[in-house]
């Protein structure tokens, strides 16, 4: 009888014990997620694929990577300190060079950006300026809205509190396009839904990409020089910095220009559009080169101060703390100094990618244009800020969570393999 009573009485001391190893594992495991997670955005689970400084490596393999991915074209230039190190054009019986124009899509929006600092520079607009005081033509729709807090600062960097989302749609060859006021009052989205250039947020307080934003932009350029668009950047921009393969005009009217592809490689129509502030530049590596040394070096004949420059790079929107956008410029990773690599990728239908990625630590840069993947050039530029800075860039949030599972998986095995022994100790 003694010793049954001893049983019933060590038995429930026994159960907490197990619950709570239970518990105790549960949160380790819990814990031990997160970090893996914390820790995959800071680089910890990714390789980069080349040496960190091996810029022939680098090269080498970005090259292979073109020529297995990519059945359409492929203008591919990596930098060293500002000088050309490698070239890479594929496919060679398309006659790719670097001369070739493509498609841009949103890295148009870099280019209004800069476009829009000249303006500044000259003390013909103000970053903290509504930018209804500069506009007549047109002006956001009567209602709920905060006018006076879309200033040309929150719509460089996208934090004006627009929610329209665009993505502008396509223009077939034939078809005429509107006027900046008409595809303000009604644009075209690449989604096919109807969108309205609203105030839908509270200006200033979060990140929210419009493409919506860079339309209104490209009227403020419009207004406050007294010159169309496409005159104002090719004389502010464009001229001083000799890119002479570089416009607005239709990809299809362009010679030298690439074809079109789909992601099979087929030939694919060519589009036109009618925001070419957001989406309508094109351009060729020999010039987006010039472009960019131009930025790296603060080259006094683009007319902007290397102080202007270095504001574009300095975080103006944020998500969970990190600055991933300035004036324009997209943000991808902090470089070792502090500073931060910068640019502006763009994507559009039916498989048109660009990146162009600057490291102002080094002055190292990449230049990638795409036509026939929609992602190549992101996914190529992604690999060089892993490789530059050891850290993944703002893209790469679905590689960075693949890269924990693991990691995170063999962590929890371990957790409870250790708790089963321990449990069986007790036992």
């Amino acid at each position: 009888m003694r010793k049954s009573i001893q049983l019933c009485s060590v038995g429930p001391n026994a159960n907490v014990k197990i619950s709570l190893l239970i518990f105790g594992s549960l949160a380790a495991i819990a814990v031990w997620f997160a970090f893996a997670l914390f820790v995959g955005f800071h680089g910890l689970w990714m390789k980069p694929i080349a040496p960190q400084g091996d810029h022939s490596a680098f090269y080498a393999e970005a090259a292979r990577m073109i020529d297995e991915t990519n059945t359409g074209n492929t203008a591919f230039m990596l930098l060293d300190d500002g000088e050309v190190v490698g070239e890479h054009y594929a496919k060679s019986e398309h006659y790719v060079d670097e001369n070739t124009v493509f498609p841009t899509a949103s890295f148009s929006k870099w280019i209004t950006a800069l476009g829009v600092m000249t303006l500044v520079e000259d003390g013909r607009v103000g970053l903290d300026d509504p930018v209804s005081m500069h506009l007549t033509r047109w002006r956001l729709a009567d209602g709920p809205s905060d006018e006076e807090g879309v200033t040309v600062r929150r719509l460089l960097s996208h934090t004006a509190g627009l929610t329209d989302g665009l993505g502008f749609g396509d223009y077939e060859a034939d078809e005429v396009l509107p006027t900046l006021e008409q595809t303000l009052a009604n644009p075209r989205a690449s989604s096919g839904r109807d969108v309205d250039i609203v105030v839908g947020a509270a200006p200033g307080k979060e990140f929210a990409y419009s493409g919506g934003g860079f339309l209104i932009l490209q009227l403020l350029i419009e207004e406050a020089s007294g010159q169309d668009y496409q005159s104002y950047i090719q004389e502010k921009v464009l001229d001083p910095l000799e890119m002479w393969n570089s416009s607005f005009d239709f990809i299809g009217d362009i010679d030298g220009a690439t074809q079109s592809f789909d992601v099979t490689g087929k030939p694919a129509p060519q589009y036109k559009y009618a925001a070419p502030s957001a989406t309508g530049f094109a351009s060729s590596v020999a010039d987006l080169s010039r472009l960019v040394k131009a930025i790296a070096n603060a080259e006094p004949v683009l007319g902007l101060s290397a102080q202007t420059l270095q504001s574009m790079r300095e975080p103006e929107a944020f998500v969970y703390g990190a600055g991933i956008w300035g004036l324009g410029t997209m943000l991808y990773a902090p470089t070792r100094s502090g500073d931060s690599v910068f640019g502006h990728d763009g994507a559009n239908e039916p498989a048109i990618n660009v990146s162009v990625r600057i490291n102002p630590e080094t002055n190292d840069a990449y230049i990638m244009l795409v036509n026939g993947h929609p992602s190549l050039a992101s996914d190529i530029g992604a690999e060089w800020v892993l490789w530059q800075t050891g850290k993944p860039d703002l893209l790469s949030t679905d590689r960075v969570l693949k890269s924990a599972v693991l990691p995170a998986i063999l962590g929890s095995a371990f957790i409870l393999l250790l708790t089963l022994l321990l449990s069986r100790r007790r036992n």
